[in-house]
């Protein structure tokens, strides 16, 4: 299609694109800081930002452009944000950090209890390690952590309890997962000798 054919809008290709480059460079900012403080990942806040142009590429190359750009805009932005909450799993103590599988998990440093008196002692030295790990934490990843791992509550529940955004409460749980795991490590390494 040449730039001065008239595209299904009624606009010409290049009209189009010069009202995408304008809606871009008036939105930008504004979006940005909007998702930034949904996301606290900079990496996935870029992700979530080229989403949402794309989209807008997409729109008005598909002959469908949007009456109100920039409503529309953080509408997208609100969609991808939720979309990217949903493929995101919080961390537990219960399994291996992603980054590295051969770090232990709580369960893997239980003893079983049925193991005699030294696994009731090791897995009580265990549990009085966690406690000292999770008094290490600042009070607001202490309270999400165990909020969480030992009461149940959602992260939902947490938020609505709080008035503590879903992004900051799995944040703060996900920086006391990491102290914890770290802890664990080290006591294991104590225990093998290391």
């Amino acid at each position: 299609m040449a730039s001065d054919e008239l595209t299904g809008d009624g606009l010409t290709l290049a009209e189009q694109d010069r009202f995408i480059a304008e809606a871009m460079e008036r939105d930008e900012p504004k979006l940005r800081r909007f998702i930034r403080r949904r996301v606290l990942d900079t990496a996935d806040a870029e992700d979530v930002l080229q989403d949402v142009f794309y989209e807008l590429i997409q729109a008005y190359r598909m002959m469908k452009p949007a009456e109100q750009v920039t409503a529309w805009l953080y509408r997208v932005a609100r969609n991808r944000i939720v979309d990217l909450f949903r493929r995101k799993k919080t961390v537990s103590l219960n399994e291996p950090a992603a980054a590295d599988h051969d770090a232990p998990s709580l369960e893997d440093l239980l003893p079983s209890a049925d193991a005699g008196p030294e696994a009731v002692y090791a897995r009580e030295l265990l549990f009085e390690a966690v406690d000292e790990a999770l008094e290490e934490l600042p009070e607001n990843q202490r309270e999400v952590f165990i909020a969480h791992e030992f009461l149940g509550k959602s992260f939902k529940e947490l938020n609505e309890e709080t008035g503590v955004s879903v992004n900051t409460l799995l944040s703060q749980k996900r920086y006391a997962v990491l102290h914890l795991r770290k802890r664990l490590q080290e006591m294991k390494d104590e225990f093998d000798g290391k």
